[in-house]
């Protein structure tokens, strides 16, 4: 499914012509990742969501978990099954050190937002259950950034599952935004014996839906979302099931990054272009 661009959000509108306006130069992009954590629901399947606090970054819109990449991401010697960072690194046009820091963040991020954990003993199993006080404590510590993910991963015998996260996409925030993130998302299925916890001190609210009601609730207007996870909810959903998705994700190409820009800024119907 190719989205090429749509009315641009009048919020958006107003951010760019101020900045125009004001001969602004654009920040530099912090690298992120975020993930989309998918479950079979009936024939169907459903995305987890959640609300960003209003004080926050993006606050009162629906996402996905996800956040910038650490210093610890890329300095961590963790146990690794799956494609190899030089691998991941041709799929995501990235040297396989910085490929590595963007995986170990999405992984870390889905564990801290959404207490799920893409790690197992051995590279083909995954842990089940991780909503004990045991591992809440251990979530704490890694929010806190008392210890490292790789750290805490080493403490358990575990092993990150890279193979668990499909790479999706990657976006770029436009000029005008006062806070810019360099984006690479990921698809991964909920594993079997886990479920997400609202854990997290920067949501306020969480839900599951299936994506193509997401995105009909987004451009109703029932649901506040910027245009990547609005593009990327009616994406997956035109994948049709778990099963599209995974076939979807292994034909894109994650790696070029979408540039968006409004085009007739100061016309009448100002539009939001991806490509």
């Amino acid at each position: 499914m190719m989205i090429d661009g749509f009315a641009a959000p009048p919020a958006l509108v107003e951010h760019a012509r101020r900045f125009h306006a004001e001969g602004g130069v654009p920040a530099v992009p912090r690298v992120a990742a975020t993930v989309l954590l998918l479950r079979p629901a009936g024939d169907d399947f459903e995305v987890y969501l959640i609300r960003r606090v209003a004080a926050m970054t993006f606050g009162g819109m629906y996402a996905f978990p996800g956040g910038g990449v650490d210093r610890s991401d890329s300095e961590a010697h963790l146990g690794w099954a799956g494609p190899t960072p030089a691998a991941w690194g041709e799929r995501l046009r990235l040297d396989p050190a910085d490929a590595q820091a963007v995986v170990c963040a999405a992984a870390r991020e889905v564990f801290e937002e959404a207490g799920v954990l893409l790690a197992g003993p051995d590279e083909a199993t995954v842990v089940g259950d991780v909503s004990g006080d045991d591992w809440e404590a251990a979530r704490q510590d890694l929010v806190g950034r008392r210890t490292g993910f790789a750290e805490l991963l080493a403490r358990r015998g575990l092993t990150l599952r890279s193979d668990l996260l499909l790479p999706w996409t990657r976006w770029i925030t436009p000029e005008f935004e006062p806070r810019r993130f360099d984006t690479y998302f990921f698809v991964a299925l909920l594993p079997e014996g886990q479920r997400t916890r609202d854990v997290s001190g920067e949501a306020d609210h969480t839900l599951w839906l299936r994506p193509a009601d997401a995105s009909a609730r987004a451009e109703a207007g029932e649901l506040t979302m910027l245009p990547p996870t609005m593009v990327t909810l009616a994406e997956v959903a035109a994948a049709g099931d778990l099963a599209g998705v995974a076939r979807a994700a292994s034909e894109r190409d994650p790696g070029t990054p979408i540039l968006p820009r409004i085009a007739d800024l100061d016309g009448a119907e100002p539009r939001f272009l991806l490509r």
